[in-house]
């Protein structure tokens, strides 16, 4: 007998409408204010630091899918038991991450590429996990090539360095970062 659930088909129509979807305004309800903030900074940077803007939309648009994909799982009552253990476990990893950043944008000369490149490692690991059964494999090379990107140890040392070109977009993006995590958003 086939099982036929018409759930499964709107949450498919969904994460397919919304990976094509990934501009401001159709996210709005998945992402906030801050969050997108901290995106376009991101991005900024990235656009700055390779000198391709395409590139830079790219690994921006793949976090989005990302971050939408996993939300539409979530509101869905997708993962088990076991990968809400995971996704906890993934939270606190990131809220670790997110303080550790804080920390190293806070003190001079503190940065320490392989903690923050374990760190986001870590975090691709585990959501590589959550989303195993989930996702495809076009959404894990998502996931890949968004945290390989970003725990790029150049481009880690070129935005920690205290009197750097992304000194400004550091500072935003730390700002961000402790809004988050005072909301308890991470």
């Amino acid at each position: 007998m086939e099982a036929f659930s018409s759930k499964d088909i709107v949450m498919k129509a969904q994460k397919k409408i919304l990976s094509s979807m990934a501009s401001k305004s159709s996210v709005q309800m998945f992402i906030d204010d801050t969050t997108s903030e901290i995106l376009d900074e991101l991005y900024r940077v990235s656009k700055e630091y390779s000198g391709n803007k395409h590139e830079a939309q790219k690994v921006i648009k793949d976090l989005v899918k990302i971050a939408v994909k996993i939300g539409v799982l979530f509101r869905n009552n997708r993962f088990s038991t076991e990968e809400l253990g995971v996704a906890t476990e993934f939270k606190k990893k990131l809220h670790q991450g997110a303080m550790t950043a804080i920390s190293f944008y806070e003190v001079d000369f503190t940065f320490d590429k392989g903690v923050m490149e374990e760190l986001l490692a870590a975090c691709r690991d585990l959501l590589l996990k959550l989303v195993n059964t989930h996702l495809t494999p076009k959404s894990h090379g998502r996931i890949k090539h968004v945290f390989n990107h970003y725990s790029d140890p150049e481009l880690l040392t070129k935005l920690y360095e205290p009197s750097g070109p992304f000194r400004p977009n550091l500072t935003k993006i730390c700002k961000g970062l402790n809004k988050l995590v005072e909301d308890g958003t991470i």
